[in-house]
């Protein structure tokens, strides 16, 4: 049962990720893991959603466009979000999410968002589909935050600035029109970044053989392990980087921080042998999946119970908003 605390007491966490339709360890362990946690607590009034308006920002396939959002939801519910204790919604089904993100970005410098690193990157990786929306991401994920004024925001280091921008807004909205917005804080999950079985970046949905998807079964782990490149398996320091850096990570996040250090010990002594360790790591790796992909089934195959998940997600959330809105069309001067 949801927290018996007074829900105008509860303080608001919100996070969510985009529709690609496989989340990855990288969401998992960056993500998930803090949604999870922050799900048991009683203050706590949490909603997580689908961020399907951001998806189109860059290129995608409407064809497959829902069942990528689908397949989000889908892994959300695998992974262990409790219906009974967090809110799931899809963005786009919440209008007031646009609404709200127009009226902050008339108080916010396109020179500001032209500055963040996130922008850069989707406009070199996609130089052709360079898009007024996507120029708009980080006024929209303010607004997104903003709008169940949220305090909490689950999330990895590279969502920082985005939530500086959502601070930034707070303070001059209420700077300009009065007491409106909280700024919010992001909450540090257990793996702020999740490096690449490539040895380089992080893990990507959209780079191929960067990533162990929640869905992937324990063969599919062992193959991609067996690509992450090594070194002989000795060295003087500790690699900060590369593959067998991914592979400490890893270690510890799946065997133990006692695991990796004794890894780390036969490093810079005797020597790692990497065929036992992969093979070791894959198969913790698939039985803490295992669980998660065997719920996710369960929904699969009632799509009738996660449309109502999502209805009873949209109601509180629209709530909410229209409330938001409300406070903040008054607030700069608009008939309410």
């Amino acid at each position: 049962m949801k927290s018996e605390i007074r829900e105008e007491n509860r303080k608001r966490v919100f996070s969510g990720c985009r529709p690609s339709g496989q989340l990855h360890l990288g969401n998992y362990l960056g993500g998930i893991k803090g949604y999870l946690a922050l799900q048991e607590r009683n203050d706590l009034d949490c909603i997580y959603a689908i961020m399907d308006l951001h998806g189109i920002t860059t290129p995608f396939d409407p064809k497959n466009f829902r069942e990528g959002a689908n397949g989000a939801v889908l892994d959300y519910l695998g992974a262990g979000l409790d219906p009974e204790k967090c809110h799931l919604m899809v963005q786009s089904s919440v209008r007031e999410h646009i609404e709200l993100a127009y009226f902050l970005g008339t108080i916010y410098p396109v020179s500001r968002v032209e500055q963040l690193p996130t922008y850069k990157e989707k406009k070199l990786q996609n130089p052709d589909y360079v898009n007024v929306g996507l120029l708009y991401y980080p006024i929209l994920m303010a607004a997104d935050i903003l709008l169940y004024k949220s305090v909490l925001v689950p999330a990895g280091l590279d969502q920082e600035p985005h939530i500086e921008v959502a601070r930034e807004v707070a303070r001059k909205f209420n700077k300009m029109f009065g007491p409106v917005f909280p700024e919010p804080q992001r909450f540090e999950t257990e793996a702020s970044c999740v490096p690449s079985l490539l040895g380089s970046g992080k893990m990507s949905k959209s780079i191929k053989g960067s990533a162990i998807f929640l869905t992937d079964d324990l063969a599919v782990i062992k193959e991609k392990l067996t690509k992450v490149p090594t070194d002989s398996g000795q060295g003087k320091e500790l690699p900060k980087e590369g593959g067998v850096a991914t592979l400490f990570f890893l270690s510890e996040a799946f065997l133990g921080r006692e695991s990796r250090k004794e890894l780390e010990k036969e490093y810079l002594g005797k020597g790692l042998r990497y065929a036992p360790l992969k093979e070791r790591l894959a198969g913790a790796i698939a039985a803490e999946l295992e669980p998660i992909q065997e719920r996710r089934r369960y929904f699969e195959d009632r799509p009738e119970k996660v449309a109502e998940i999502l209805a009873a997600g949209k109601e509180h959330c629209q709530e909410l908003a229209q409330k938001t809105m409300s406070e903040v069309k008054r607030a700069m001067g608009f008939e309410v």
